[in-house]
């Protein structure tokens, strides 16, 4: 009986002990930073994206909303220009968490310069080009063939910088009619400026993405340009950036923008998903 007893209160000795040992385990697992993170360890956290001026609109309008009520706790500040500028700004200093450009030559250019954590680079979006002309307009300008034939100004984004511009370049010198019509081009700063100065009339055709002639009914698509007249698909590529500040909320950000909801967001502003 008494060893019975003695083997009783050891039992019951162990079962204390373990579940001591499990409580104060799990505490310190806690206090490390284990997988109970939650909402709580962002809070106060802060993301800054640089994304080309053709998110724009996917990301004020849902992306970043949807996020932050995600994340309570997490401020998304987003800074909106050609790729071309953004990749100048932070190499000159511009705090970014997230870069997300419209084309790989400013994120590979950042990559060279040990800039981006080339772990999290992903070719994300893609996007099409489009030649688009005023809402209202009654011109015979059903091709880019027939830009050559246009006596007011034509729209693009400056090749040297913006990525837009690039591609149109390509379309234009892939069409053969580069030379006809280099006079004739009126320079934006990115493809925002573009779709304005179609949408206001003060030139007389443009060429941007289809997600920007999407998200206005101030212009109207004439046509798509077709994948051989350019040298690459309009690939947007995403990354983090190797100084994050805020690598927790970074990280969250990037997962976030991978899920099958934020994917579907992209898509309905006309986006596709690279595969």
């Amino acid at each position: 009986m008494k060893s019975m007893k003695k083997l009783l209160i050891a039992v019951l000795l162990i079962a204390v002990v373990a579940v001591s040992i499990g409580s104060a385990s799990a505490g310190l697992f806690d206090f490390m930073g284990g997988s109970n993170t939650t909402d709580v360890d962002l809070n106060g956290q802060e993301v800054h994206l640089a994304a080309a001026a053709s998110l724009k609109n996917v990301f004020d309008d849902k992306l970043i909303p949807m996020f932050e009520e995600k994340y309570p706790g997490v401020k998304v500040t987003p800074t909106y220009a050609s790729s071309g500028d953004l990749q100048t700004q932070i190499e000159n200093g511009l705090e970014t968490d997230v870069f997300m450009s419209a084309a790989n030559k400013q994120m590979d250019a950042l990559v060279e310069e040990d800039i981006i954590d080339n772990d999290t680079n992903l070719q994300f979006l893609e996007n099409k080009v489009v030649l688009i002309v005023p809402a209202d307009s009654d011109s015979n300008i059903s091709s880019f063939e027939d830009l050559k034939d246009v006596e007011g100004n034509i729209a693009i984004g400056d090749p040297e910088s913006v990525p837009a511009g690039q591609y149109a370049q390509q379309v234009l010198n892939n069409t053969g009619i580069w030379d006809d019509v280099e006079s004739k081009l009126s320079l934006g700063t990115d493809v925002t400026a573009v779709l304005n100065q179609v949408a206001q009339g003060s030139a007389e055709c443009g060429i941007v993405y289809a997600t920007d002639a999407k998200s206005t009914d101030d212009v109207k698509v004439v046509c798509n340009a077709s994948e051989d007249s350019l040298d690459t698909p309009v690939i947007y590529p995403i990354a983090s950036l190797k100084n994050s500040t805020d690598s927790n909320a970074t990280s969250a950000f990037m997962d976030f923008l991978q899920t099958q909801e934020a994917k579907d967001v992209f898509v309905d502003y006309g986006f596709t998903l690279h595969e």
